[in-house]
């Protein structure tokens, strides 16, 4: 095992090599530089064609594009991100509290997910075809159907309309205070949680319903084996891979990709920090952001292939 995780590490090199160059790319193909977006802000600034030349300058920009990689990725090696762009300060700093907002609303939606869709997958598998399997799917369904930040702006109505009460809007580490913490990122995250807990909860069922049908399941009820006990200990550990993989690449999404979440619940979280950079053609964060989520989805994907090993006997890397 070991050995495969060392192997798994390494391959992570190139396939981050080419997100690298691909995102250093695309960001320079497209017509336009934070200096041009700055200038169109804040034109008083710019006076001349010669100052803009000035400034890209002093940004790097003048430089040719194989100098700038260079630059980027002698930094990533050192793990320094640099300085941003548009605000000239570090880039870790800038990302390093939105990042601890995203990941804890990502843990938590993740969680919620879980917990709903195993118990309510399973459940209907077992009343298969009965009023218990329909109103799962319904459920399911309409988790489907309905957009979260939708589901989000109706929760914010209810609070203010039947309890007159309003979420916290400045975010409070839950270190400083958990009270105000969970007050505040409990909401996205049910929101969250139910949209992505439906997708779960259909491939819980199809997994288990498959698993169901199978001849050791079939064997161990002869035997006169109880059904809690079938579902635990030999169903469940085989069921749960797919709905694994769907969970786990769902997290990595949410690091990243709750920007209209994050409006809703005027959360400044990575998603947001991302339309910003973007918006304001900030070459450097943008590219840290990218870089950031890469890394995300290929320590996600080793953790869940571990994980596979440990929940299924069957498998083992060698």
């Amino acid at each position: 095992m070991a050995s495969y995780i060392l192997k798994r590490l390494a391959a992570m090199v190139p396939t981050l090599l080419g997100v690298a160059v691909l995102i250093f790319l695309l960001l320079r193909v497209v017509p336009g530089d934070v200096v041009e977006a700055r200038y169109l802000t804040q034109g008083s600034q710019f006076q001349s064609q010669e100052l803009m030349n000035q400034e890209r300058q002093k940004l790097g920009l003048d430089q040719p594009l194989w100098r700038q990689f260079a630059t980027w990725m002698a930094g990533l090696a050192r793990l320094d991100f640099g300085l941003s762009m548009w605000t000239s300060s570090p880039i870790s700093e800038e990302i390093k509290l939105r990042f601890a907002l995203s990941l804890q609303l990502a843990l938590m939606a993740s969680t919620i997910a879980t917990l709903l869709a195993i118990p309510l997958g399973i459940l209907a598998a077992v009343k298969q075809d009965t009023w218990v399997d329909y109103a799962v799917r319904v459920f399911s369904i309409a988790g489907l159907a309905t957009p979260s930040f939708w589901l989000g702006i109706l929760m914010i109505l209810v609070m203010l309309t039947v309890f007159k009460w309003m979420p916290p809007v400045v975010f409070t580490p839950i270190w400083v205070n958990p009270w105000d913490n969970l007050a505040q990122l409990i909401w996205p995250a049910l929101a969250v949680g139910y949209r992505y807990s439906a997708v779960g909860t259909r491939m819980m069922r199809s997994a288990m319903l498959e698993v169901l049908r199978e001849d050791y399941i079939r064997t161990a009820r002869a035997k006169g084996l109880r059904l809690k006990l079938i579902l635990t200990r030999h169903a469940l550990k085989n069921a749960i891979l797919p709905v694994l993989t769907v969970i786990s690449l769902e997290f990595a999404f949410l690091l990243g990709g709750l920007v209209v979440t994050e409006q809703v619940f005027n959360l400044n979280g990575l998603g947001m920090l991302f339309v910003e950079a973007i918006s304001r053609r900030d070459y450097t964060l943008t590219q840290a952001l990218v870089m950031l989520v890469a890394t995300v989805f290929l320590l996600v994907n080793l953790a869940v292939d571990i994980a596979y090993a440990w929940l299924d006997p069957r498998i083992r890397y060698r």
